[in-house]
Parts: structure tokens; sequence; C-alpha cells
């Protein structure tokens, strides 16, 4: 089986590879695929949205791992999700969460049993101790049940939602990528029944420009705004950083208004 792992370890430290040292102890052929160590430290919302928009393009029956953990040692639970074939082991925070899309899981399990977990649980390192062990014995074919008791209840992280009004759209910044660009919570289907050839973007009440569909359509040092790769509206400045530029910031208001 395929395991993932996202976590904010980065890469100075020796956190992940200790991680796939304990996985490939116990499965020596498990595959392991990095799919980000950058999330911004302690940024459960970041590591849910990059885990959400990742899913997708793994076959069912990959294991993801997911390590943003701010409440290691406390009292958030351990989990262990199955969803339509699929694995997701983390905290009991929300970051597992919004890859479900709002649907019921199949299976939440707490990962109380400690014969899958290493001997000794360090109070600030559960994806060593629990995370790691479960996804390597979930890779071997262990039968869910083996790990714990099922939970009915699980952390959920919501998006605020896009309002609507007469020829308005209003969202907020919810990402911000390495380039600097900035991720709304606006959808291309939020746009329906407006005239996109009259739209504008605005920033903090700053009208930017009009909608493009890639970056080179704009001239560099100018803004592009667009739907990108996780279909979400996208601010962006050619050949610069849009965060740096314009000191934008998770939670800033972005509105699309009609042009009249």
């Amino acid at each position: 089986m395929l395991i993932t792992l996202i976590t904010d370890f980065g890469y100075q430290d020796p956190f992940v590879g200790i991680m796939k040292g304990v996985i490939a102890a116990i499965n020596p052929q498990a595959q392991i695929i990095d799919l980000t160590h950058g999330v911004p430290s302690q940024n459960v919302m970041a590591g849910a949205l990059i885990l959400q928009h990742s899913v997708r393009y793994f076959a069912a029956g990959t294991i993801h791992v997911v390590v943003i953990d701010p409440g290691v040692g406390g009292s958030r639970k351990p989990i262990l999700i199955e969803h339509r074939g699929s694995y997701f082991v983390g905290p009991d925070n929300g970051v597992l969460s919004l890859a479900l899309e709002r649907n019921a899981p199949d299976r939440v399990i707490e990962l109380t049993n400690a014969d899958y977990h290493l001997q000794h649980i360090s109070k600030t390192f559960h994806g060593r101790d629990i995370f790691a062990p479960v996804a390597a014995h979930v890779s071997l074919g262990v039968q869910l049940e083996e790990f714990g008791k099922p939970l009915e209840n699980f952390v959920n992280l919501f998006l605020a939602p896009v309002v609507r009004g007469d020829n308005r759209l209003d969202g907020e910044i919810i990402y911000v990528d390495r380039f600097g660009n900035l991720f709304t919570n606006i959808r291309e289907r939020d746009l329906t029944g407006l005239p996109r050839e009259q739209l504008v973007v605005g920033l903090a009440g700053v009208p930017l420009s009009g909608l493009v569909t890639a970056y080179g359509e704009v001239s560099g040092g100018e803004f592009a705004c667009l739907f990108n790769s996780w279909g979400l509206l996208e601010i962006a400045l050619n050949k610069g950083n849009v965060m740096q530029h314009t000191g934008a910031k998770i939670g800033d208001k972005v509105t699309v208004t009609v042009n009249v």
C-alpha cells in the first residue's frame, strides 16, 4: 500500500526521516510519498486544505498521514478514518476533516490500542510513536477494529461561506502558497449567473483586475486573478509576490463585483 505524509516539520530536523524509518521497520515494502513537509507551523487549516485538494489524485487504499498537531500530548485524540476505501491517520483537530467533503466517513477509530504504537510514547512526537506505526500496520492489512474503539464524533473544520449579494460576491483568503499567491474560498461555480467579462476582483476593498485564465495573460508586475488547480479563485502577481506586495494575510476580504 501507498502511504502519504503531510507535516509542518520541514527538513532541518530529523522528524520526517524518523517517521519513515518507523514505517520501514514495520513494513519494509511500504511505498511512501512526501506530499509536503512545508505546511506553515501549527496551521491546521492549511494542512486540511492541502489534504483536501490532494486525495483525489491517489488511488483508493492509500493511507494519508497528516501531522499538524499543536495539541500533541494534550486532550485531543489520535484517530484513524476510513472513507471510500482510503485511510486518514492523524490528530482529531480537524486536519483530516475537509478531505471528506462533508460526507460521513465509513468508520472513525480512536487509536487506543497501544499494541500498534511504539513502546514508549513521547508527549511531543505522536507522528513517530502513534501515527507512523499505525499507518504501517494498516498497510500490512491489520483490521481497523484492532487499532482501538469506534468514535462517534470527531472535529470538523468549516470554511467561511461565500456571501452573494446583488452583482457581488464576498469571500476571503484561506491559503497562501510559497509564491505568495492568495487562494480564496470562492469557487468557479459561485460565479454562476454573473457576466465574467465584467467582473472585477478586489482585495480589502481595493479593485485589482478582471479575470484571466492563465498567469501569462498579464505582463510582469500585474495582477492575475484566475481559477487555479484547486478550483479556487486565486490572486497572483506575475513575476511577483502578492502577499509581500500587498501585505495581505489569511482572512482578508476578497470581493468579486460586476463593473457596470
